[in-house]
């Protein structure tokens, strides 16, 4: 039989006195009277035909029936609180302080751009935002949310991907190909100044990858060895753009200079795409309203990056 809605009312009610060990407090608690408690709480036992509560003058102690009834109410109860929380949350104004990892690449290309715009647009948030090129622990690190390339996640994250799947672009100036020439498959590569990427986090030369584009699908990996080293990578895009040698960036971040002229980009057949950017937090279960706005503003350039031109091609080799 279903269980009426007074009945369901009144185990709320003998839950709090329970908690509580109280009348007076639970009544507080509910904004009810004391006699109005009590009156429920006889009313369930008489209900039940079963002793809840031990209570005299002074003391209040639950028997052994009140126990086993009040184990299974209240985890159910806080299942009923959580779920209404979250609905109010869910249409409340995003917000407070968001507390975000990034890596100086994802800060640059997602963040930096926009913040005006997600600031004016939810003007109660502050955004606190900390750029490490290494992995972070999000949640060790007292952190809300992170931004990483997808192939970095820690797997018991919740993340969303906020960039469509990238590729890795080997780019130079006009002007050093007309004095170098164009490589046409990594090994070209050997005769060319590949100016390196040193992670900050490990101290290793960041490796170019490349799959080739027959049926095989071989990976290569090449190891710049130029003459210049760089653990930031706008210092190392500047490089590039004045000629100094070859460098390898995310396609996203070049699209702008391969638009105007300013950078070509080669071996685009050896380049796979592979997972961009994601949004991670620890859980998806209470989400607050402010990472909620976070998530979707992303989603929301996410959609702008795809709708973006395409890339630029690279000239005809000379010769």
């Amino acid at each position: 039989m279903p269980i009426e809605p007074s009945l369901v009312s009144t185990l709320t009610w003998f839950a709090h006195i329970a908690r509580h060990r109280s009348f007076t407090k639970a009544a507080t608690e509910m904004e009810v009277t004391r006699a109005a408690l009590s009156q429920h709480l006889k009313g369930l036992e008489q209900h039940l035909n079963v002793r809840l509560l031990n209570r005299t003058t002074r003391d209040m102690s639950l028997t052994e029936e009140g126990q086993r009834l009040l184990d299974v109410l209240q985890p159910a109860l806080t299942a009923i609180e959580r779920a209404v929380a979250e609905l109010g949350e869910a249409h409340a104004e995003p917000s407070g302080l968001i507390r975000m990892n990034a890596s100086r690449i994802a800060a640059r290309l997602l963040i930096e751009p926009h913040m005006g715009e997600f600031l004016a647009r939810y003007p109660k948030l502050r955004l606190e935002l900390v750029m490490n090129d290494g992995f972070s622990n999000i949640v060790a690190d007292g952190m809300d949310a992170g931004l990483r390339l997808g192939e970095s996640l820690d797997e018991h994250m919740v993340a969303v991907p906020v960039t469509p799947p990238i590729e890795m672009a080997i780019v130079g100036a006009p002007a050093y190909f007309e004095r170098h020439g164009l490589p046409e498959t990594p090994a070209d590569l050997m005769r060319h100044n590949c100016l390196a990427y040193r992670f900050t986090s490990s101290g290793t030369i960041d490796r170019w990858s490349f799959t080739s584009p027959d049926a095989e699908g071989r990976t290569v990996l090449f190891e710049p060895k130029g003459n210049a080293v760089f653990n930031d990578d706008e210092n190392m895009l500047n490089a590039a753009v004045q000629g100094v040698g070859l460098i390898k960036y995310l396609d996203l971040c070049v699209r702008r200079h391969l638009a105007d002229g300013r950078l070509v980009r080669v071996l685009a057949p050896w380049c796979r795409p592979f997972p961009g950017f994601y949004l991670y937090v620890p859980s998806r279960s209470q989400m607050p309203a402010k990472i909620r706005a976070l998530m979707d503003f992303l989603i929301e350039r996410r959609e702008q990056l795809a709708q973006q031109s395409g890339k630029a091609s690279a000239p005809r080799k000379s010769g």
